[in-house]
């Protein structure tokens, strides 16, 4: 089992300094990676299930992030949990990645990506709301075009090139992880995945039946899950029973000092620091 953190307290965006201590003492502690999220715009009254978005949240772009974090440590594996592939044009998103796993070393390596569920969001990224999941999946596939270097020609539904060349070209294959908690999602990933990151609100019947799907092809997939920060060794031992090569946790606290003791504490009662 691999244990990673999520950036869960996106007003610390806008201090810089918090979010590297953050990031450095999830490397001393021996996580895997660092995730965090993407939100193109807020709404007033906006909400996801029962979480309501304030308009003023300060969710700042994972990438920048990621980029900036990847300068201040040395280990760390870089995520996002999700990034909304409709949303972005899919050959700028190939040179900003690319440029990200080369300049951290080869870290950009848990790129997980999912089509949105805000209708305001496409509208304000110019996208039909109908079509994210058609979109989502040219993402992908022209990604993965483009970071063969080329020259690649692409003619589909959304995105139309010919001879095109992308370099840099990421250090090693970039895998794409799938998040979302629906069939699609779960189709998704079996067919472009190289892991499935399903969301933590699933019945256990629906989780199962989409796991299913999301291993029909055959193909190894990387499967992450959410995870508490108070997980014990034998909870953990029930999530590699259901096939969990990943436990994504992120801190309770509101406190930066509150947060770094809950993730020692769940360093020390899972031994990251010997895993590495």
């Amino acid at each position: 089992m691999r244990f990673a953190i999520s950036y869960s307290t996106p007003q610390f965006v806008a201090d810089p300094g918090r979010l590297i201590d953050y990031a450095r003492h999830a490397e001393e502690c021996g996580f895997e990676a660092l995730y965090l999220p993407e939100h193109i715009a807020t709404q007033p009254g906006a909400r996801l299930g029962a979480m309501e978005f304030p308009a003023d949240l300060p969710i700042a772009d994972p990438l920048d992030c990621l980029a900036f974090v990847a300068a201040a440590t040395t280990r760390l594996l870089l995520g996002t949990a999700v990034l909304l592939a409709p949303y972005h044009h899919p050959v700028i998103l190939a040179k900003r990645l690319a440029t990200i796993d080369v300049l951290s070393g080869g870290r950009m390596r848990l790129l997980t990506v999912g089509v949105g569920a805000l209708p305001h969001e496409a509208m304000a990224a110019g996208v039909d709301f109908r079509t994210r999941g058609r979109r989502a999946d040219e993402v992908i596939d022209v990604l993965r075009l483009l970071w063969t270097g080329g020259p690649v020609s692409y003619h589909g539904e959304f995105y139309d090139f010919t001879d095109l060349c992308s370099y840099p070209r990421p250090l090693a294959d970039l895998p794409i992880h799938i998040g979302g908690s629906s069939l699609a999602a779960a189709r998704r990933a079996a067919a472009r995945g190289d892991g499935w990151f399903p969301g933590g609100m699933l019945a256990p019947g629906e989780r199962a039946r989409q796991l299913e799907v999301a291993r029909s092809s055959g193909r190894a997939l990387d499967y992450t899950r959410w995870g508490s920060i108070d997980l014990l060794p034998e909870q953990v031992s029930r999530y590699a029973e259901q096939g969990v090569t990943r436990l994504v946790v992120s801190p309770t606290a509101g406190d930066p000092s509150a947060q770094r003791a809950q993730m020692t504490a769940f360093a020390t009662r899972h031994a990251l620091t010997h895993r590495h």
